[in-house]
C-alpha cells in the first residue's frame, strides 16, 4: 500500500482556473434553481386555494426576505442559463481551447452580472 498518497484533499490549497469556478458555479446554480422551485411551487400552490392563500403568497413575496429569495432564484437562473449557453457553443465546438475557455468564462460572468444587477432592479423597483 502506498504511504505517499493523500488520505484527505484540502481543496482549498488548490488553484482553480476560471473555467473550472464558473463550470462548479453553474452545477451550484442549478441545484439552487433545483431546491427552490420546491418553495416557489409550494407557493404557487397555497396560491391558488383561496383568496386569503393568494393575499398571504402575494405578501411573502413581497417581503425583504421574500424579495430576497426570489433575487437570489432569478439570479442563479440568469448564472445558469448565460453557462448553459456557453455549454452549449462548446458542443459545437466553438471555445474548446484553454485561451478561448477563459475568455468564455470572462464574457459569462460579466454577462451574468448585468443580468443579476436588472433581476434586483427588477425586484426591489
Amino acid at each position: 500500500m502506498n504511504q505517499q498518497r493523500p488520505i484527505n484533499l484540502d481543496l482549498t490549497k488548490f488553484s482553480f482556473p476560471l473555467p473550472a469556478l464558473t463550470s462548479i458555479t453553474h452545477r451550484v446554480a442549478g441545484v439552487i434553481l433545483f431546491v427552490g422551485i420546491i418553495f416557489l411551487l409550494c407557493t404557487l400552490s397555497g396560491s391558488l386555494e383561496s383568496a386569503e392563500g393568494f393575499a398571504a403568497a402575494k405578501q411573502s413575496m413581497t417581503t425583504g426576505f421574500g424579495s430576497f429569495i426570489t433575487w437570489g432564484l432569478l439570479s442563479a437562473l440568469a448564472f445558469h442559463f448565460v453557462a448553459g449557453i456557453k455549454h452549449l457553443f462548446m458542443d459545437f465546438g466553438i471555445g474548446e481551447t484553454k485561451e478561448s475557455g477563459k475568455v468564455a468564462a470572462i464574457i459569462t460572468i460579466i454577462l451574468s452580472v448585468v443580468l443579476i444587477a436588472l433581476a434586483g432592479v427588477w425586484v426591489w423597483a
